[in-house]
């Protein structure tokens, strides 16, 4: 346990510090109230022993100060006789107790126990607080806004059937978590819910991964296995980004959706499976369908109950709810706090990698926080950074994230000759992710 120790008398400072340290405890030392703010800034500490009057800042202001910066520690106050009734007060305050010049060893360390003991307490019934409740909103999404209340209501107007439903938005904004909560609200919810990756599989796996195959169906078969269809039985299958199926399986899918029936790999037994299949896609399927990248009839097939995600930047209002659950679940058991001018700042934000993306900045900062209140000083460096020119007449300002990759890609390949190779290495990327983003983004040399 840490112990910050604040006494301006030097004699009295070295003889508790040596009998603290004696017991086991990590003891920080320090001659004032000013000294001891600057260490609650910088450090983390579970028990507070101050003195009440000490020059530059006395206990009673340190209090007052600790109360912003570790809400959490302890505070034990060391007082004169003369000074009793500010005690008294300092404990209405928030102190946890105060002892009385002069004292015995044993009564100092019987109470600094006592408020250690509390502390672990509270810590504790905060964590089971916050379990409880993230268990209870598990896959909730959060938001107050009027874009995403219009969402919600869609989403609980369609759970309960077993239509198919095509999950829209920008990389990041929360399609799987959307995906997941129609599954939470459904009848299937007591069954799987199973999520594939359409686009990070590889074309010749994906049809076993969603089927599933037989013995010997080809080289490395060595077992029967299950497909992501069948594991679903009973309960939802996410097709995640699939605009991204190759137009080969597309076929397949569709005869699925209409019979309910599968066939693994290899085999010629048909199998019936009752899944409700959810798609998401972060491209313009009608455009992928207009260029003949992906089919009309499935696309229909997939697109019977539409539910768009707004980005971030369209839902502002709910960027401080988002701030305290993603606090709530990187740090259980502190009451971390945000000053007002770093949530100005995280509201104004443009946030071009969403929702993701903040909750990817929230995670850094309570890694690397300074204190138990966020500033402005926990952003990471170039945070503000202006972004990327749009290369339409966007109203936001801002490019979208695919379209900034798909210039920064034929950037590469136009300064490398269109040689592939020298183009992921200016781009610091393996040759097979190149070639997979030319195919994604349907990027083809100019004759």
């Amino acid at each position: 346990m840490r112990i910050l120790l604040a006494d301006d008398d030097s004699s009295v400072r070295r003889v508790l510090q040596y009998k603290l340290q004696k017991r086991g405890y990590e003891v920080t030392a320090v001659s004032d109230g000013r000294e001891a703010l600057e260490a609650l800034k910088t450090n983390r500490y579970d028990l507070v022993l101050s003195d009440i009057r000490m020059p530059e800042l006395d206990g009673l202001a340190l209090l007052k100060e600790l109360r912003l910066v570790q809400p959490q520690a302890k505070v034990i106050l060391i007082t004169a006789h003369a000074t009793v009734s500010q005690a008294v007060q300092a404990v209405k305050l928030g102190a946890f107790d105060y002892i009385t010049k002069p004292f015995e060893d044993e009564e100092l360390f019987v109470t600094i126990e006592k408020a250690l003991a509390f502390g672990k307490l509270e810590s504790e019934n905060r964590r089971l607080r916050n379990r409880l409740q993230h268990s209870r909103r598990e896959n909730a999404p959060v938001g107050v806004s009027e874009a995403f209340r219009r969402m919600m209501a869609t989403v609980e107007k369609i759970a309960a059937s077993d239509a198919t439903v095509l999950i829209t938005g920008e990389s990041g904004t929360g399609k799987e978590l959307v995906a997941r909560t129609i599954h939470r609200l459904s009848t299937r919810r007591d069954h799987e819910f199973i999520a594939i990756n359409c686009a990070a599989i590889p074309r010749e796996l994906l049809e076993s991964e969603l089927f599933g195959h037989v013995r010997g169906a080809f080289t490395g078969a060595v077992r029967d296995k299950k497909g992501r269809f069948e594991q679903a039985d009973g309960g939802t299958l996410l097709l995640d980004e699939i605009g991204d199926l190759a137009i080969e399986l597309q076929a397949k899918l569709l005869r699925v959706l209409q019979e309910q029936v599968i066939e693994p790999v290899g085999s010629e037994r048909r199998i019936e499976i009752d899944v409700r299949v959810l798609a998401s896609t972060n491209v313009d399927l009608a455009k992928r369908v207009a260029e003949g990248k992906f089919r009309e009839d499935l696309y229909y097939r997939l697109n019977v109950v539409p539910i768009h995600v707004p980005p971030l930047r369209e839902r502002r209002e709910d960027i401080p709810l988002l701030v305290r659950d993603f606090l709530g679940r990187f740090a259980p058991d502190e009451e971390i706090t945000v000053e007002p001018a770093l949530m100005d700042a995280l509201v104004q934000h443009p946030w071009p990698g969403n929702v993701r993306q903040l909750e990817n900045l929230i995670e850094r900062m309570v890694v690397l926080r300074r204190s138990t209140t966020l500033t402005l000083d926990d952003l990471p460096e170039g945070f503000n950074a202006p972004p990327v020119a749009p290369s339409g007449d966007d109203p936001t300002g801002v490019a979208p994230l695919r379209e900034t990759e798909r210039r920064l890609i034929i950037q590469a390949l136009e300064q490398s000759g269109w040689n592939k190779t020298r183009a992921a290495k200016l781009l610091s990327i393996p040759r097979h992710v190149l070639i997979y983003r030319l195919k994604k983004y349907g990027i083809e040399q100019p004759r």
